[in-house]
């Protein structure tokens, strides 16, 4: 109800798209049609979820068939029927571990298993101490938020929540991102993405305690099959330098960059090592073909023919992450930068996987990864800011999250998270609520504090919700 009738359309987020899709479909009052949804719930809060799962009932009653793809558990509760794939991720998965209906969930080995509350994403024992160190914004205007003050603890878990069209985004990346950016970088800092808005505000304080701020969202890590895994997370310097040290290599002259698919040397010179060659389609999206001349392996066939351990560069690029630890147990370095990949939950990946063919949800784990890779390293001191990280993602995939995160945190690394996921907001050492409601309902400060200081306000639609995951709220 929050949106304007002029509102472009290329504004809108997928979320409220999809909504205005549904309304039409309702509109439409069609019977014996089937509604296929991706994951509805995604950029949704608790209080419009439930009323997109009424949208959803009311088709399914009208003799419509509704099939969605959705990890949100109260979306998953109005099911009638569960089909469940699994038990793992990439070539672990694929299989049907269960089909049944609801009132069997709990012969589900894994989703049915939090459907029926066996197994849970646990509280922390404790929430971190806040000490003297704040971040504080005052002034803060942009869009529908105005006038608005926030305070954000250094070296603590912080969730900005709130309905949709509350302000969240607008206050956390057009506003703060922004500012402590300009402040860290300059006001020309080179991050800064052009055509972007960048909110005003009256006074900033606490950039001091940081030595860079980074937004990890789930843009693509690149937009050619010539990105993967294995490149992004800065670890196939070191599967070059292995094949490098090869007898046969050293024979024949070649050095680290031979076995490099970015320059010219050992690459296959028709697709310039990316494997696929782009083929321009008039009136259609561009379609990568693999590549004639390599057949998709990306190197000449002499190179080919340097091995370790029985396997080819080709045939190393193809191997999971999983696969690649334990093919290279005594190769530190290697080892420790898959392994952070490993502890967002991609070991699934393969190391030449084509970034074309990553979910966002994925590209915004790799990312995740890397920063962890970096902050092992050094100790700078920095601001990560995550926008609706639990997108696609399973529980067990958000368990395994918050562990994540509480390594970020106990380097002394400060999180802030937009997020409308309740087993995300009860972990927070503090939370944001921004409202009351979407678009000239919000931009305001509804609530600042502690989750069970949050379930007290009565204005609060985050904390009304927030009661039904916190067990002494």
């Amino acid at each position: 109800t929050y949106l304007t009738l002029d509102r472009a359309t290329r504004t809108l987020s997928g979320g409220e798209a999809q909504r205005i899709t549904l309304s039409n479909a309702l509109g439409a009052a069609l019977v014996d049609a089937t509604y296929v949804l991706d994951e509805p719930s995604i950029g949704l809060h608790a209080r419009d979820l439930d009323k997109l799962l009424a949208l959803l009932v009311r088709l399914r009653d009208l003799g419509n068939t509704v099939v969605m793809v959705e990890h949100d558990l109260e979306a998953m509760r109005i099911a009638d029927y569960m089909v469940e794939l699994g038990p793992g991720a990439g070539e672990h998965g694929g299989h049907l571990v269960f089909a049944g209906p609801m009132s069997d969930v709990a012969q589900s080995p894994l989703t049915g298993q939090y459907i029926v509350g066996a197994r849970t994403i646990p509280l922390p024992a404790s929430r971190r101490t806040l000490g003297k160190k704040w971040i504080e914004l005052r002034g803060a205007e942009a869009h529908n938020v105005h006038g608005a003050d926030v305070r954000i603890p250094v070296a603590a878990l912080t969730v900005v929540t709130g309905v949709s069209g509350s302000g969240k985004s607008t206050l956390v990346h057009d506003i703060l991102f922004h500012a402590i950016e300009r402040r860290l970088h300059g006001e020309h800092s080179a991050k800064e993405h052009l055509g972007e808005t960048v909110g005003t505000f009256t006074s900033l304080s606490g950039d001091e305690f940081f030595d860079d701020v980074v937004l990890v969202d789930q843009s693509p890590i690149g937009r050619s099959p010539r990105s993967n895994p294995v490149t992004y997370v800065k670890a196939y310097d070191e599967v070059r330098q292995l094949f490098a040290q090869v007898p046969l290599a050293k024979t024949r002259g070649y050095g680290p960059g031979h076995f490099s698919f970015n320059v010219a040397g050992g690459r296959c010179e028709q697709c310039e090592g990316a494997g696929a060659n782009e083929v321009e389609m008039v009136f259609m999206a561009d379609v990568f073909v693999p590549c004639d001349a390599c057949g998709g392996k990306r190197f000449k066939p002499e190179v080919l023919e340097v091995r370790v351990k029985g396997r080819n560069i080709a045939d190393v690029l193809e191997l999971t992450v999983d696969e690649a630890i334990k093919f290279f147990p005594r190769e530190d370095k290697l080892a420790q930068a898959l392994w952070h990949v490993q502890q967002v939950g991609l070991g699934y990946l393969r190391l030449g996987q084509p970034a074309t063919t990553l979910s966002g949800g994925e590209a915004q784990r790799l990312k995740i990864a890397r920063e962890l890779a970096v902050t092992a390293k050094g100790a700078a001191r920095k601001l990560y800011v995550l926008d609706e990280p639990t997108t696609g993602l399973h529980l067990e995939d958000i368990r395994r999250l918050a562990t994540v995160f509480d390594r970020l945190l106990d380097q002394g690394h400060t999180l802030l998270l937009i997020e409308h996921n309740l087993d995300v907001i009860k972990l927070a050492d503090w939370i944001v609520d921004m409202g009351p409601d979407g678009g000239d309902g919000g931009g305001r400060v509804v609530a600042m504090g502690r989750p069970e200081e949050i379930t007290k306000v009565e204005a609060s639609h985050t904390g009304r919700w927030l009661r039904t995951v916190l067990p002494n709220a």
